[in-house]
């Protein structure tokens, strides 16, 4: 059987450490080519999206927010000032690092636990597995893919491998 642990803390930070690759690999191709890496940080896909910096962000939030809510923890507040590459891969860091605080049983039965979110300026409540399936992780994944998608976007040469953390 898998756990609410398995599918989210190992998952987050896995899929993090994966994101600090495509990081790495932007801001070396924005040096190579001589390239401002504002251009790649305020970087969007379209004009009506947030640009990298903010999606890295999100994404973070994802990743540390979820499995607070569903062990019952207060959620870390960031301040959302990151400026640079290393700013970013900082916060990755951070909320990596985070991430390895949890232990396993603290998310047991918190399939069932309630979980409220202010959405919209509206209370919204979800049981814990709704939560991590059906809000959390798409959204996470989303910040996660928008993040890889923008400097790719940009030319920088990202394929499959460096999504997965591989390349």
């Amino acid at each position: 059987m898998i756990s609410m642990y398995d599918v989210s803390v190992p998952v987050f930070s896995e899929r993090l450490r994966a994101l600090a690759l495509v990081l790495t690999k932007a801001e070396a191709n924005a040096t190579e080519r001589k390239i401002d890496p504002q251009v790649f940080l305020n970087g969007r896909l379209s004009p009506d999206m947030l640009p990298l910096t903010k999606q890295v962000q999100i994404a973070t939030d994802h990743a540390k927010g979820a499995p607070s809510r569903l062990a019952g923890r207060e959620v870390p507040r960031y301040e959302d000032d990151e400026a640079s590459f290393a700013d970013l891969q900082a916060r990755v860091a951070k909320t990596r690092d985070y991430l390895a605080t949890f232990k396993p049983e603290e998310l047991e039965g918190s399939e069932a636990r309630t979980v409220t979110l202010k959405l919209g300026g509206t209370d919204m409540e979800f049981k814990g597995q709704k939560y991590l399936l059906d809000v959390a992780m798409p959204n996470f994944y989303f910040h996660v893919t928008t993040a890889y998608a923008i400097p790719r976007h940009y030319g920088v040469p990202l394929g499959k491998a460096v999504f997965l953390g591989r390349g």
